[in-house]
């Protein structure tokens, strides 16, 4: 991997390598942007094929999270870390504390949380050595399970779309697939039972389907049905590259709105649902709720700002559309725009975050 090359084709500003003996600590962090404001990701621990693979994903994850950030409103930048190893049997509290050692080392330019293979129990541990750390226990200050604030996000951003499809937000009567009925989920089927939506579940966890069907009236089908339903919405909620060549030709939905991750496998299939006359509401756009959680530890957690904050995805996502139109585009190059454009103008002002000394981290 010719690591400079990478750095400078996306302007990376930094890459960080972190090392501890004792601890086996081998950390790679990742600071893609911080124009907005200090960098905000989580931290992955997973066992990569390889050392590059691990510095790839780093830095892949990083500038996702600029994205995600600025489509978001917030004053923050995009990082990502990573830490090597096994998190099944691997953890121990110096990996972590000399970790913790190596964010307080950047002074505020990467601040972490939760991500796959870490914890809340993980972020007190780095939370002893840095406070450069969202997503710790609620007695330090956390708001706890994000899953709820992530799904009321998706419940707004999928009023929106449902808007820009079908002429008004209100969902009552609609039909809506949902794949994946995990944590957030769940929570989103629970806005739309509220609401008078009519549901259409799956998962691979018959637990979780069973619940949603006693909760909520849902009706159940087999993990491969759920994309070729008659409904008026899809609601990707599980993995990602979920819209690829195999299951695009099988919607029938006029609108994809969910909670996953990376819901194109490629860019052409955004370009293929816009084709197909299909909504798609870009999955960093409308999943932002969680991220705007944690932002919001960074000034002492407060709930009901944070709840009111995620509101403000529907205004987002009806803000892609007009962008969309504008120019001509499909949503999910709409959404890049959106977060690019924002920060070009604040680049105009100012260039990479320098901490504040009397930031409210530091009191």
């Amino acid at each position: 991997m010719k690591i400079f090359e990478y750095l400078q084709k996306y302007n990376y500003e930094q890459l960080v390598l972190c090392q501890d003996e004792t601890s086996g600590l081998k950390a790679i962090i990742a600071i893609h942007d911080t124009t907005l404001g200090p960098a905000l990701g989580g931290t992955r621990m997973w066992m990569y094929n390889s050392e590059e693979d691990a510095i790839e994903d780093a830095l892949r994850l990083a500038r996702g999270m600029t994205y995600k950030a600025a489509a978001a409103g917030l004053n923050l930048g995009g990082g990502k870390a990573v830490i090597i190893g096994d998190p099944r049997k691997d953890k121990s509290e110096e990996l972590f504390r000399s970790f913790g050692r190596y964010i307080q080392g950047l002074h505020g330019r990467y601040i972490t949380a939760e991500d796959v293979g870490t914890t809340v129990a993980d972020m007190d541990l780095i939370h002893q050595e840095t406070n450069y750390v969202t997503g710790v226990s609620p007695a330090f200050g956390s708001g706890g399970n994000p899953s709820p604030v992530t799904a009321f996000g998706v419940y707004r951003g999928m009023k929106a779309a449902a808007k820009r499809a079908f002429g008004s937000d209100n969902l009552s009567g609609k039909t809506i697939a949902v794949q994946g009925v995990g944590n957030v989920a769940y929570n989103l089927c629970r806005y739309l039972h509220e609401e008078g939506a009519h549901l259409i579940v799956t998962d691979i966890n018959q637990e979780n389907v069973e619940r949603a069907v006693e909760d909520f009236g849902a009706k159940a089908v087999g993990v491969q049905d759920i994309f070729s339903v008659d409904c008026d919405i899809f609601a990707p909620c599980a993995l990602g590259a979920i819209i690829n060549d195999d299951t695009i030709g099988l919607l029938k939905a006029k609108v994809i709105a969910g909670a996953a991750n990376n819901q194109l496998k490629e860019e052409r299939h955004g370009d293929r649902i816009e084709q197909m006359g299909i909504v798609y509401a870009p999955d960093y756009v409308i999943n932002a709720g969680g991220l705007i959680n944690v932002a919001d530890e960074l000034q002492v957690y407060n709930r009901d700002r944070a709840m009111k904050k995620v509101e403000t995805i529907y205004d987002n996502m009806l803000r892609v559309f007009d962008i969309a139109d504008r120019d001509q585009i499909p949503t999910y190059k709409a959404a890049d725009r959106m977060a690019e454009e924002r920060i070009a103008r604040l680049a105009r002002s100012r260039n990479s975050f320098l901490q504040n000394p009397k930031s409210i981290l530091d009191r």
